[in-house]
């Protein structure tokens, strides 16, 4: 995985600019994000009684990372315009936007 990988579910030079340059803080604030969707993804789930809760949650962190297409997923599936599935769709390719963008930079730090 390399740049060339980025679909643009991820801004990334909005996550970049909102923490100043300072690729530690970006490299925390993705690791969290990824942490946090392996704990939402079992709730992605309409049996689940806390789907609206962890749909609503999504939405926010999303946007904090510059993943706007699932903040607006999102959006639509607690307005009852959009699948579950979507939201997970849309979260899967973030997930992989943000491993292309670690792959890269951990490349970026061998070559250093």
């Amino acid at each position: 995985m390399a740049r060339r990988d980025i679909s643009g579910a991820v801004d990334f030079a909005y996550l970049e600019g909102f923490a100043a340059g300072d690729a530690g803080v970006v490299d925390e604030v993705l690791a969290l994000f990824r942490e946090q969707a392996a704990m939402w993804t079992p709730m992605l789930d309409p049996a689940h009684a806390g789907w609206r809760d962890a749909v609503h949650t999504v939405k926010g962190a999303a946007r904090g990372v510059g993943a706007f297409a699932l903040g607006e997923v999102c959006e639509r599936a607690e307005a009852g315009q959009e699948s579950l599935e979507g939201v997970k769709t849309a979260l899967d390719a973030a997930l992989l936007d943000i491993a292309a963008y670690a792959h890269e930079q951990m490349l970026r730090s061998l070559k250093g």
